[in-house]
């Protein structure tokens, strides 16, 4: 995704990263403490306005929309404390990830797990549920193990297993509907290598031994490549070493030239004349070659994703996988649609936050996605349909229709979380359309 963060434009209205979500805040803040974020929150409720934070807008849904006060964290940034005995950093809520991961590496420590971008707000990326890959490794909140938050009331409340653990498990993939993040403390360790093996497949063999390829590594993932029967796949496992990083060429060929540049170009005449799109599928599948690279962790999992797009992604159980990604293949293929983005499926182990997509059951993403500017309706409908029909849940802050009766059946805990909600917000200080209608009136 793009480095660019989206915010303020012309006249105060606010824009997302990919162009679904503007809105007119009353007013933007950038509290630059806990205290002065706890006053603008009591402030905001004698005044009987809603209150929003906002990272750099990498979600798709309007999760921070608001007609009242906007809260930006842009200095809410940088490292309070490195614990090298508990293994734990604890970081301001607005650090951008990338900055994070940096100046982990130059402490010689690292977070087990991440994501593919690094451009989102730590707080940001955590209340959405953002993740990466894993076989035992989960999501970036699931890496949480502490968390301070502004409550309605404007109290600053600390949380953890050992304190408050009803809020702990609620709160770290929070929604923003509990309150507003400050400060995150993470699970940290030694800074080790990734060895990351890519290499094509055909979409059938992966999905017939897809049991067998997640289990021998620690991080799976592939994009298949609609309009046709091949995919690109991902191994990263822990390595001994040494290092191998990509060349300095290579990169700027493969991560650059074709994954950005000339992908853009292809997307746009596909946008232009979509009777293209299926020869430009098959074209993309084969431009990328295997490789085989070592590299610390952040310089692995991430990657530049400087197309725009707009994104639905669906979390299934693992075991509903080949089945559901088997059913989309055939919607596609009978269906007059015409798809320039490959499909991304990544898993993730349970875990036992409250509203995670992974919570209480080891799952699988399924992302799909559409060229920015592209008629993405008629698609996202047709495979959320099949996504629901394997009671998949959708990601926090990407594209779907869901509501609160529907997402009650999904989520065992769901009654747990909107309890908590009653009673840490009972006049919805932290309200807005989209939290009405995934969390109840």
């Amino acid at each position: 995704m793009s480095s660019t963060a989206s915010g303020s434009g012309r006249n105060g209205t606010w824009r997302n990263w990919g162009g679904s979500v503007t809105f007119r805040p009353a007013r933007e803040v950038t509290p630059a403490s806990a205290d002065e974020l706890a006053d603008v929150v009591r402030r905001a409720a004698e005044e009987g306005l809603p209150v929003k934070a906002a990272g750099t807008g990498h979600s798709f849904t309007s999760l921070a929309a608001t007609d009242g006060v906007l809260i930006r964290p842009d200095l809410l940034t940088g490292i309070r404390h490195i614990d090298r005995r508990a293994m734990t950093v604890t970081v301001e809520a607005g650090t951008p990830l990338k900055r994070l991961n940096v100046a982990l590496a130059r402490e010689g420590l690292s977070l087990a797990n991440m994501g593919d971008i690094m451009e989102q707000t730590v707080a940001g990326a955590t209340s959405t549920g953002t993740h990466g890959t894993g076989r035992d490794s989960g999501s970036l909140a699931a890496q949480i193990r502490a968390l301070e938050l502004v409550t309605a009331d404007g109290s600053l409340l600390t949380c953890s297993p050992e304190r408050d653990p009803e809020i702990f498990a609620a709160a770290r993939v929070g929604l923003g509907a509990l309150g507003v993040v400050t400060a995150v403390t993470l699970a940290i360790e030694p800074v080790f290598l990734l060895t990351a093996r890519e290499e094509p497949m055909p979409l059938d063999e992966v999905l017939s031994r897809f049991e067998e390829l997640w289990t021998e590594n620690e991080h799976f993932e592939f994009y298949w490549f609609p309009h046709t029967g091949s995919t690109n796949t991902k191994r990263n496992n822990r390595s001994a070493g040494p290092a191998r990083p990509v060349g300095r060429l290579r990169a700027l060929y493969e991560d650059e030239f074709l994954s950005n540049g000339v992908f853009r170009a292809v997307n746009e005449i596909g946008r232009a004349v979509p009777a293209t799109v299926p020869a430009i599928a098959r074209v993309s599948s084969r431009a990328l070659s295997a490789r085989t690279y070592t590299d610390i962790p952040y310089k692995v999992f991430t990657s530049p994703r400087r197309v725009r797009f707009v994104e639905m992604e669906y979390a299934v159980p693992r075991a509903a996988l080949v089945e559901t990604l088997r059913e989309l293949k055939a919607m596609v293929d009978r269906s007059r649609l015409r798809i320039s983005f490959p499909v991304e499926v990544r898993t993730a182990p349970a875990d036992d936050l409250t509203l995670s997509t992974a919570s209480g059951r080891d799952s699988a993403y399924i992302a799909v996605h559409m060229f920015r500017g592209t008629p993405y309706r008629s698609y996202f409908t047709a495979a959320e349909r099949i996504f629901t029909a394997h009671e998949g849940r959708p990601h926090w802050g990407k594209l779907h229709t869901r509501d609160a009766e529907y997402l009650s059946r999904v989520y065992p805990r769901f009654g747990e979380f909107t309890a908590l909600r009653d009673r840490l917000d009972p006049d919805r200080l932290f309200r807005n359309d989209y939290l009405r209608r995934v969390l109840g009136p």
